[in-house]
């Protein structure tokens, strides 16, 4: 990908589980920092909570990723990416990337929001417990059947 930005008024952000450098939602991010900063980002939020998790993961603030995503293609940014934030073993990544792929509503506020979000789509897919799941849903990206719950919190 260039360095222009994805009108998310017309098409979707990739998924949180695109991996870029290694790290779920790190592709995601970038693509609605783009589109914040080109006026096209729809209903979408930079930095939103999952951004802030990664950013918060990576010792690197909202700020300085906005400077730097906007001079850099995607290669730039998985370089820079790997360069710049702290310093993590293989394992505490897949460990953090597992944590964000399992993060579900931590307060009854959240799940009321998370529920009527999830039913507005699909109220036949009561399985989807996860923040990854129900942006797959509403981005029409096939989410399979759960049968087990998710144990992730915003911990």
């Amino acid at each position: 990908m260039n360095l222009a930005a994805r009108d998310l008024r017309i098409q979707y952000p990739r998924s949180i589980r695109e991996r870029l450098a290694g790290y779920v939602h790190l592709g995601r991010m970038i693509d609605k920092c783009r589109a914040i900063r080109a006026g096209m980002q729809g209903d979408y939020i930079y930095p939103c909570p999952l951004d802030e998790q990664l950013l918060q993961f990576a010792g690197i603030s909202s700020e300085e990723f906005a400077r730097e995503v906007q001079a850099k293609t995607d290669q730039e940014m998985a370089d820079w990416f790997r360069i710049r934030a702290a310093v993590h073993t293989a394992p505490e990544i897949q460990s953090w990337n597992d944590m964000m792929l399992t993060i579900a509503p931590d307060t009854e506020d959240k799940w009321a929001y998370f529920r009527n979000t999830r039913d507005a789509i699909d109220p036949r897919r009561t399985d989807i417990t996860t923040w990854a799941d129900l942006l797959d849903l509403d981005e029409k990206r096939p989410v399979p059947l759960r049968t087990e719950l998710p144990t992730g919190g915003w911990g």
